[in-house]
């Protein structure tokens, strides 16, 4: 069974990119544009992953980790930031809301889904 990953960000270049990279690593892709798309698609879909940016319009990638983290069914689902806020401070708080990794752009396509594949 494949595994599923969504990818949720507002840059469509990103998208594009993450979006091949995981489909060649044989991955089921999923794409959302904003957070609250993300959560109902999580919710049909059940990904083992989420790669999350955090500053999208409607509601933004904290919001989104606490609505993942609060539903029983995706306890096991991995979330992965993927964001340009790169202080330690913004780290530091994704981490605490219980993101499983943060990534910081810009960033290798490469490392990217190497660290994914090793998180699973």
């Amino acid at each position: 069974m494949k595994k599923k990953i969504l990818i949720v960000d507002d840059e469509p270049n990103i998208v594009m990119s993450l979006e091949y990279a995981f489909k060649k690593k044989d991955f089921e892709v999923f794409i959302a544009r904003d957070g609250t798309e993300a959560l109902e698609i999580a919710e049909k879909q059940f990904p083992d992953v989420v790669l999350l940016d955090i500053m999208m319009p409607q509601m933004d990638g904290y919001a989104t980790l606490q609505k993942i983290k609060e539903n029983k069914d995706m306890q096991d689902t991995k979330v992965v930031f993927l964001s340009a806020k790169n202080k330690p401070a913004d780290v530091q708080k994704g981490l605490d809301l219980g993101a499983d990794m943060y990534m910081t752009k810009p960033f290798s396509i490469k490392k990217i889904v190497t660290e994914i594949s090793n998180l699973m």
